[in-house]
């Protein structure tokens, strides 16, 4: 499984590159490409909806996509531009990429409840099915998640530890996992190797951050 199309920028800033270009929760990006057919966004903490970053990847036709809960924040960034917003358990399309919304919340945690209905995202481009989990803890509803390639939280505090993370992604068996957020807002650096650690040797993990 290629995962070569794919950069982390920092903490959860994620860009996959293939039929379409797409960016997921884009922050402290520096560089103004404007190449951006999708954006999609998980939630509205300020690592995850970053206006500046925002204004530097759009284009004229981009289309964005963000949690229903999140409308009127969001559609004063979105201004102009073509969005869909969704709730979780909804099945999509835009900008021709077929997504699935999934929760993702705190079990236990005061940062992400489950009410606010903030999203992770399955995206399926080019024959390929990505899991981009958004701030969550390991919830019940992603037990039966399948996809070829998964990128969990590992930092730990605000999302699932990387010990945690490895026990989903174990579960879930994509055939490439990659660590995210971590090292900057917040966890020490150490924990995409932790997690690397923990995987089945039959996962293949790329560390990008």
């Amino acid at each position: 499984m290629n995962s070569n199309n794919i950069a982390i920028n920092t903490h959860s800033s994620i860009r996959i590159e293939g039929s379409r270009i797409l960016y997921i929760d884009p922050f402290q990006i520096k560089a103004e490409p404007h190449d951006a057919d999708l954006i999609l966004i998980t939630h509205s903490h300020f690592d995850h909806l970053d206006p500046e970053s925002i204004a530097g990847i759009v284009r004229e036709n981009t289309v964005f996509v963000a949690p229903e809960s999140i409308r009127e924040e969001a559609e004063k960034i979105f201004s102009g531009h073509a969005a869909v917003f969704v709730q979780p358990g909804d099945e999509k399309e835009a900008a021709g990429i077929r997504f699935r919304a999934l929760p993702a919340y705190n079990k236990l945690k005061p940062f992400h409840p489950k009410h606010n209905r903030w999203v992770g995202y399955l995206i399926t481009m080019d024959q390929t099915s990505y899991y981009i989990a958004g701030d969550t803890d390991a919830v019940k509803e992603l037990t039966d998640l399948t996809c070829d390639i998964a990128l969990v939280p590992v930092g730990g505090k605000y999302t699932m530890t990387a010990q945690e993370a490895a026990k989903l992604v174990n579960h879930i068996s994509p055939a490439v996992a990659i660590p995210t957020h971590y090292g900057s807002v917040v966890g020490n650096g150490k924990e995409g190797e932790i997690f690397r650690g923990l995987l089945n040797k039959s996962i293949k993990v790329e560390i990008l951050l």
